[in-house]
């Protein structure tokens, strides 16, 4: 995928051989690669403009501080933005016969996004069809394929990537419940899905059946993350809430569903995240990073019972 990919902004279907057995082999490489992971953890959110990336970022950000082996994979192929948060946007990516070597981002992160196989900054991503045509825009038939190209490109870019070993690897989910069904049936094994949204009544619904594809398809570890649930003055340090001040918990109530943390709004980590520099590796007391370094505690505490792989 990567070597096709890598100098252009269009992905197109693989053109002869017997598909199947071309997905088949995927899936295999993608097993092999994961065997040498102990966690997988997939940070979704049923709807988009909730600060998933954002919390994706600083929460590799902060596991790699703490010394583990951390690796982040942008699953956004349409949207991705999850290698400038890490500030490993531009790097070249080195391609070997056993993967494409992932780069690195803030503290050791090691990165893997669509940003990074792009020409220019502003080239969206074309996907081409069956005779490797570009459909144009409102093409009858585009999302019929679209779908597939991009599980398989997603696959591959689990598959081929050169991670080596890892304690953790997170994936940053595109938004909406399709994608998160999508994901659960792509990835072999994840060990938690974090849910990301906003303590708001209108998210209660999305998040309901967020939830549920998550325990239909047996995830150990389900968690809430509520963002954005007050706003913090950066000059004073005051709180005032951005929502419901309880709509968070019962969010989490409705939805039967442990809330791991609540992260209030701080212009400062929107700005450090724009910046490629996570906000917990350079602030220590502002209520923002101690919430996601929580995040980070409640993680590692509700997965460190299950079994890794050797």
């Amino acid at each position: 995928m990567v070597r096709r990919i890598r100098s252009y902004h269009e992905v197109g279907a693989a053109a002869g051989g017997d598909v199947l057995e071309q997905v088949r082999a995927q899936r295999r490489r993608l097993e092999e690669r994961l065997a040498q992971v102990r966690r997988v953890v997939a940070v979704a959110s049923g709807k988009g403009g909730v600060g998933k990336s954002a919390v994706t970022a600083n929460l590799a950000a902060t596991l790699a501080e703490r010394g583990h082996r951390v690796g982040a994979v942008d699953a956004d192929l349409n949207g991705p933005s999850l290698a400038r948060m890490l500030g490993a946007a531009g790097q070249p990516l080195e391609v070997r016969e056993d993967g494409v070597l992932p780069a690195t981002g803030a503290a050791g992160v090691r990165v893997m996004s669509m940003d990074l196989l792009l020409a220019d900054d502003d080239a969206p991503v074309r996907w081409r069809g069956p005779g490797g045509r570009v459909a144009p825009p409102g093409a009858e038939d585009a999302f019929v394929w679209q779908s597939t190209l991009e599980t398989g490109t997603l696959r591959e870019f689990l598959a081929d990537t050169h991670w080596g070993e890892l304690d953790w690897l997170l994936i940053d989910a595109p938004p909406g419940t399709d994608r998160i069904e999508r994901l659960l049936g792509l990835v072999p094994r994840l060990d938690a899905v974090l849910l990301v949204t906003t303590p708001s009544e209108a998210a209660r619904f999305v998040v309901a059946k967020s939830v549920r594809l998550a325990r239909d398809a047996g995830v150990a570890a389900v968690g809430l993350v509520a963002n954005m649930c007050a706003y913090v003055c950066p000059t004073c340090g005051s709180a005032a809430p951005l929502f419901d001040a309880d709509g968070a918990r019962r969010l989490a109530e409705a939805a039967a569903l442990p809330l791991w943390t609540e992260i209030p709004f701080d212009p400062r980590l929107a700005a450090s995240t724009d910046a490629g520099a996570p906000f917990v590796l350079g602030t220590r007391d502002a209520p923002a990073a101690h919430a996601l370094r929580a995040l980070a505690d409640r993680l590692e505490r509700d997965t460190s019972h299950q079994e890794a792989p050797p």
